[in-house]
């Protein structure tokens, strides 16, 4: 059984990566969030019970799981204690077992500002949650960024928020037309809540270092898909940073070879939330039936999600990417009932750069996969589709999830071993 596993979103993000990483838990002993910030949502349903977790890392509802957040991730400080309430209020505790990284860069009121005008221009707009996140990873590539350790002097914290407010308060006023941020807005949003978390403020590469020396596993989970990464996904339609594999070690300080197995998460159908390019969308029946059946609403926003068929080609490039060990595919319950399921096999690219998918049509299955947790008891057609997508890909499915819950889920490949 792989010590360090890493679960990896393999489109656009909503794969349903929080309750893989959830399941997964029970085989280690910490999950590790490597970046993102709180522009997505992980939801997680345990004994019929929805918790939809933002930042905190996904492990959390494991009382027996330490949680860290890593240096790549961009923190709104309100938002981690909102979130931190609401799980106490469950009567989760989160203090005792959640690190942060003294590197993490802090979201401030003028990135929320300024991600908010933008958004607001007709063209400018990426279609962003409009919470800061790109402004922030924008100061911490410019040097400017405001950290976590940041807040344990105040005196050097108003001057470093001084100075950054002179610059983008000059870009809010000339460039949008918008209100300026003030210091005391900054020192609401950051040294405010230093008292609650300097407790939980550590250096994540030694915390982690110490894990793996002394034998525990960990789990690293981002936030957003591998085609939103910033250099690989569909730029400019991207987002702030980097979601792929490789930006666990930049992310949180371990080393690219301690990581022993990468767990790419699918859904059996591909869906985006905001703009960008999107091959496989459809806008028929099938479109609407994939949206209602799916819920396909995003956990953060609530905006509803684009519904395409599988895009195999795209996916098959980022297997590619991330180097993936196995593919989780989610959802599987969602294909339910449909008279014929596809899958984009490739492209045809015409003379001005369009792109048309070419599909492979399957029979669809009428009976109920809705939580069924042995392979053998899917429909015959459900396992014709799994089986051509792991020859296209040319990697196993190890997990399917045929329901939200935890136990809605179908364990092969070594995490079946693991289980026997």
């Amino acid at each position: 059984m792989a010590r360090n596993i890493a679960v990896i979103g393999t489109h656009w993000g909503d794969e349903g990566k929080g309750k893989i990483v959830d399941l997964l838990t029970d085989q280690v002993g910490a999950v590790a969030r490597f970046q993102g910030g709180h522009n997505a949502g992980h939801t997680l349903v345990v004994g019929g019970k929805k918790t939809v977790l933002h930042l905190i890392p996904s492990g959390i509802l494991r009382a027996d799981v330490e949680c860290f957040i890593g240096n790549g991730v961009v923190l709104s400080l309100p938002a981690l204690f909102e979130e931190i309430q609401t799980l106490e209020q469950s009567s989760v505790d989160v203090r005792h077992r959640l690190s942060v990284s003294l590197d993490c860069p802090l979201i401030l009121p003028y990135h929320v500002r300024l991600d908010q005008v933008r958004e607001s221009g007709t063209n400018q707009r990426i279609g962003t949650t409009g919470r800061g996140i790109g402004p922030a990873y924008e100061d911490k590539v410019a040097r400017r960024a405001i950290r976590v350790r940041d807040l344990a002097n105040e005196a050097t914290l108003v001057e470093k928020i001084e100075n950054n407010l002179r610059y983008h308060n000059f870009v809010l006023k000339e460039f949008h037309g918008a209100d300026p941020v003030t210091v005391e807005e900054s020192l609401a949003a950051t040294s405010a809540y230093w008292a609650q978390l300097a407790p939980m403020a550590k250096d994540i590469v030694a915390e982690l270092a110490e894990r793996r020396k002394a034998g525990v596993g960990v789990l690293f989970e981002g936030a957003q898909g591998a085609l939103l990464d910033i250099d690989h996904g569909t730029y400019p339609f991207v987002t702030s940073s980097n979601t792929t594999a490789g930006a666990i070690s930049a992310g949180s300080g371990v080393g690219p070879r301690y990581i022993d197995y990468i767990l790419g998460i699918s859904k059996a159908y591909t869906t985006r939330v905001g703009e960008g390019p999107f091959p496989t969308e459809l806008f028929d029946e099938v479109g609407r039936h994939l949206a209602e059946k799916g819920h396909e609403f995003g956990a953060t926003t609530g905006r509803p999600r684009r519904c395409g068929w599988l895009d195999g080609t795209a996916l098959r490039r980022v297997a590619e990417l991330n180097s993936l060990s196995a593919l989780c595919i989610t959802k599987l319950d969602v294909l339910d009932g449909l008279r014929e399921v596809a899958l984009c096999v490739d492209y045809q690219i015409d003379a001005e750069g369009g792109i048309e998918p070419v599909y492979e049509v399957f029979p669809g299955w009428q009976s109920s996969t809705l939580g069924l947790t042995e392979y053998t008891d899917l429909p015959s057609e459900a396992r014709t589709y799994i089986e051509r997508i792991e020859s296209l890909i040319e990697i196993p499915v190890d997990i399917i999830s045929t329901g939200p819950d935890r136990v809605e889920t179908i364990v092969r490949g070594q995490f079946k071993s693991a289980e026997s």
